[in-house]
């Protein structure tokens, strides 16, 4: 690390301004209830999600398992992967339009810029365990107890998370020692790494040249293990004789693979085509999508088509009208 451009980075300019979503709105305060409201659904939603599934035994199952994770990566986006995704970004966002103040100081800048990269790091990964969680439940559904064993599960999560985080602890070092002498005005809603690297006065052709390689990396491996295990999946439900496991898989996977429409779509936008190809209104448009308006999505995906979990939160909203009449 350049510890000259990172002193200078700290005591020549030691804050960034985020103008984020509020500047482009005609009616800021009405976008800010919106968004507030968003949060908290996406905060119960996903909360919920997490609870049902560790208070119901019949949930402890390897796909649940995988999705409370994602659920979690949201919330902690909040502030832990759908709960950490939008708690990294929005309630920052939302106390600087609150407070007129939207400053972030250059260490809260790489903070949040690392939890980011690390969380959607992650999730690359996550969906791709997921799927492979689906590949072996409908194609090797004896051994599917022995193969996915708690402790496979673990590793596997686990293994995620270790991935997603080399991500953040490659990008964010070198896109902060960057020297940062234009204007320190942030087109964006927080720091995220091709906004910053924006206000560079360097030649950062080579970074983004090893961010495109880095993310065709982290979408190719994934990608591959979700495209293999579909593959096996769709023709192990065509030689299905009967009707309700047939509509019982699509069921399952169509939820999956919407999930992974939606992340992989915005993230390929916003971190693999060039430049030239991108605006500011554009660039935050996808990412309000795929930070703010995903991780509420996610829950209701994986819950609405879901009978064991439609079942559990019928099965506790009736215990709780028994205890009530008691």
């Amino acid at each position: 690390m350049d510890n000259t451009t990172w002193l200078t980075n700290h005591t020549g300019g030691s804050v960034f301004i985020l103008l984020g979503l509020f500047s482009q709105s005609r009616h800021p305060t009405l976008l800010c209830v919106v968004i507030f409201v968003i949060f908290l659904m996406a905060l119960s939603g996903n909360g919920i999600l997490i609870l049902l599934i560790h208070s119901n035994a019949h949930l402890h199952t390897p796909m649940y398992f995988f999705i409370s994770q994602l659920s979690l990566m949201d919330v902690i986006q909040l502030s832990l992967m759908d709960v950490m995704y939008i708690s990294v970004t929005v309630p920052k966002m939302l106390m600087d339009q609150v407070t007129g103040i939207k400053k972030i100081s250059v260490p809260e800048c790489g903070i949040q810029m690392f939890l980011y990269a690390t969380i959607v790091g992650s999730e690359f990964f996550l969906l791709a365990a997921m799927a492979y969680d689906r590949y072996m439940a409908i194609c090797h559904p004896l051994r599917y107890p022995v193969l996915m064993n708690h402790r496979v599960c673990v590793l596997l999560a686990s293994g995620c998370w270790f991935l997603g985080s080399v991500d953040g602890f490659m990008l964010t070092p070198i896109t902060m020692t960057f020297p940062f002498c234009r204007s320190r005005e942030i087109h964006h809603f927080f720091c995220e790494v091709p906004a910053i690297m924006k206000l560079s006065c360097s030649d950062t052709s080579v970074v983004e040249t090893l961010m495109y390689l880095c993310c065709v990396l982290m979408l190719l491996i994934p990608v591959t293990v979700i495209s293999s295990s579909y593959s096996f999946i769709l023709l192990a439900i065509h030689r299905m004789n009967s009707a309700e496991g047939r509509k019982k898989a699509f069921t399952t996977c169509s939820s999956h693979m919407a999930v992974v429409t939606l992340f992989y779509g915005a993230a390929i936008y916003t971190y693999m085509i060039p430049s030239s190809y991108h605006t500011l209104e554009k660039d935050m448009i996808v990412s309000f999508f795929y930070t703010i308006l995903t991780p509420v999505l996610n829950p209701l995906i994986y819950s609405l088509r879901n009978k064991d979990v439609i079942g559990t939160v019928k099965k506790l909203f009736n215990t709780r009208l028994c205890l009530n009449k008691l």
